[in-house]
């Protein structure tokens, strides 16, 4: 009976799904499960006592010694295999009898080759993770939901300056923030990752355990198992450096920025096709855009075609030989407004020291243009001014000489004559010549104070009207001589100008058109008035003798200067009516043809 039941036991053991076997108070194999045998790469046993355990466990010397002991304990070990090693994990425990005396031992082994390659797996893989983190200098941080604990990993503790032993808490993780903005957001942050779901990803400041502070980029994500949140995941990577040299990069930029906006100065950035990349606030005033508007377009998008042409032309010059262009003196014209400007254009050049584009520079000197302007015509007026100067200084000379000359000559008549009738002959003529003395000083008094007095106030006076009341106070003497007024001018033409050279002017060359009338047809004096880009044109054309300019054309407006041999010609009037003209800034011109008739054009200038 007992062999039987010894016979169904190690029946029963072989079949056991559990790898298992027995061994002797010896250590020899009494039997094993087929699992077991297998593991081992061991024939079925017959049961006579061949095979030692010691011999399958030969990297543990000390099994011998553990077995007799008679407690139990585990080893762990591997086994070569046709498909790899199999590493194994045996449990060793006592077997006894009946009467509790120890008979021999049971052994059970599992095979745990999968659960030793997974270990070997994770632990390459927080290798690599270590290593990642090591490297690029970025901790992770793991908050456990249903145990509230937070869980750091070593570069995390490194970043806040902590020991590696410590253990925080979320509210002191929380207060490691710089208090105000940083805390109040990665505290909402945090609440968000946990109530709502909400991953995040943000920069913010830390202040280390040790009190510095510090940028931080700090990224939370929610672990979501049966739609509630077990964990949030985060990292956390310090970012000071790189915070601090965007930080100055960004304020450099800004000094640029605001250096290049201050200069008075157009300044632009081109690219290879003449597109701009950049440009200032002097080059957004002038264009009268944003500098969203101006990036990206070209000088045909800007300006004329033939101005982009010769614009684009100098750009591809510059860019192609590497030769600058430093102040050509360029113009632009820009919704009919031409702007002169002193443009520079230097290549530009990238990090490799190839050519990207240019630098353009374009200042402004429209005003100095004007200036430069106003120079030459000052200086040709002063030369005019000169040139009258000499001329009147020559006019006196010779006037006040012909004068004292006169004087002389006839108080010598007087003194040498004893007849009283030729003595009251020749007193008469000193005074006629007195007479002729005073009305010369006058004349010449009346240029000088047209030309001196640079105080006189100009008006704007109607042109039409001025010319009716003219017209009205010599309305005698037109009506004498038979003439014909035709006044073409507008009313409302206003002129700029010293009223009293205003009557004088209309006076004087009406006078003159009905005194050098023709001696065939009566007067026929037409005015007109146009408004012109230089200002105001008045012309006063008349049907007169006409004058040869072929032969009178430089004597028109000399002082003294006749054409017609007529005893109440004095030659004034045309000097003194260029003289007021031109002291009020403006021009007189003439065009005539003998025995035809005569055009005076007056330009008011408007401007001075």
């Amino acid at each position: 009976m007992k062999a039987a039941e010894s016979i169904d036991q190690f029946y029963l053991l072989k079949q056991l799904p559990k790898a298992t076997a027995l061994l002797c108070k010896e250590g020899r194999l009494l039997d094993a499960s087929c699992s077991w045998l297998e593991l081992f790469n061991l024939p079925p046993q017959n049961g006579d006592l061949k095979t030692k355990v010691y011999n399958l466990f030969p990297e543990n010397s000390e099994l011998n010694k553990k077995l007799k002991e008679n407690k139990p304990f585990t080893i762990q070990h591997k086994r070569a295999a046709a498909n790899g090693t199999r590493y194994l994990k045996s449990y060793f425990s006592p077997w006894f009898d009946k009467e509790e005396n120890v008979v021999g031992t049971i052994v059970q082994t599992d095979d745990i080759t999968m659960e030793v390659e997974k270990d070997k797996k994770i632990k390459w893989l927080e290798n690599v993770l270590e290593t990642k983190v090591e490297v690029s200098k970025t901790g992770w941080w793991e908050f456990d939901v249903e145990t509230e604990t937070l869980t750091w990993c070593n570069e995390t503790k490194r970043i806040h300056q902590v020991p590696e032993n410590y253990t925080p808490t979320t509210s002191e993780a929380i207060n490691f923030y710089k208090t105000g903005y940083s805390q109040n957001k990665v505290g909402m942050l945090f609440h968000r990752v946990k109530e709502n779901q909400e991953s995040y990803d943000t920069k913010l400041m830390l202040v280390t355990f040790q009190g510095q502070e510090r940028w931080v980029h700090v990224t939370g994500k929610p672990i979501v198992k049966n739609g509630k949140v077990t964990k949030v995941f985060g990292t956390i990577k310090d970012i000071h450096e790189q915070e601090m040299a965007e930080t100055r990069v960004k304020e450099h930029q800004q000094l640029l920025s605001t250096l290049i906006d201050s200069l008075p100065l157009n300044v632009y950035v081109k690219d290879l096709e003449s597109r701009k990349m950049l440009v200032n606030k002097g080059e957004c005033n002038y264009f009268g855009k944003t500098v969203g508007e101006l990036i990206g377009k070209n000088d045909f998008d800007l300006y004329d075609e033939e101005i982009a042409k010769v614009s684009r032309q100098e750009d591809i010059e510059v860019m192609k030989h590497l030769t600058p262009i430093i102040g050509k003196e360029t113009t632009s014209t820009l919704n009919g407004k031409t702007t002169y400007f002193l443009t520079s254009k230097i290549p530009h050049f990238d990090l490799e020291g190839k050519v990207c584009g240019l630098i353009g520079m374009s200042l402004d000197i429209t005003s100095m243009k004007k200036k430069e302007e106003e120079l030459h015509n000052l200086i040709d007026i002063t030369s005019m001014q000169n040139q009258k100067l000499v001329s009147f200084a020559h006019i006196v000379s010779h006037n006040l000489r012909s004068h004292s000359a006169n004087f002389s000559m006839l108080l010598g008549f007087l003194n040498s004559e004893n007849d009283p009738k030729e003595r009251q002959r020749i007193i008469d003529m000193l005074s006629q010549a007195s007479d002729n003395l005073l009305e010369t000083l006058g004349n010449l008094n009346q240029v000088v104070d047209i030309n001196s007095n640079t105080s006189a106030t100009k008006k704007k006076l109607n042109l039409k009207k001025n010319i009716v009341k003219v017209l009205q106070n010599f309305s005698a003497v037109l009506e004498k001589n038979d003439s014909k007024i035709i006044n073409n001018v507008s009313e409302d033409i206003v002129v700029s100008c010293v009223p009293a050279y205003l009557d004088s002017i209309i006076l004087n060359l009406v006078s003159n058109a009905v005194k050098y009338k023709s001696k065939n047809r009566s007067p026929l004096i037409i005015i007109d008035a146009i408004k012109s880009s230089e200002g105001i044109l008045l012309s006063i054309s008349d049907n007169g003798m006409g004058i040869d300019l072929n032969k009178y054309g430089d004597k028109i407006f000399g002082m003294y200067k006749t054409f017609h041999n007529r005893k109440d010609a004095k030659g004034f009037g045309l000097y003194l009516v260029r003289n007021q003209i031109e002291a009020m800034g403006g021009s007189i011109t003439v065009q005539s043809e003998v025995d035809k008739g005569t055009t005076f054009n007056v330009y008011f200038n408007e401007d001075s």
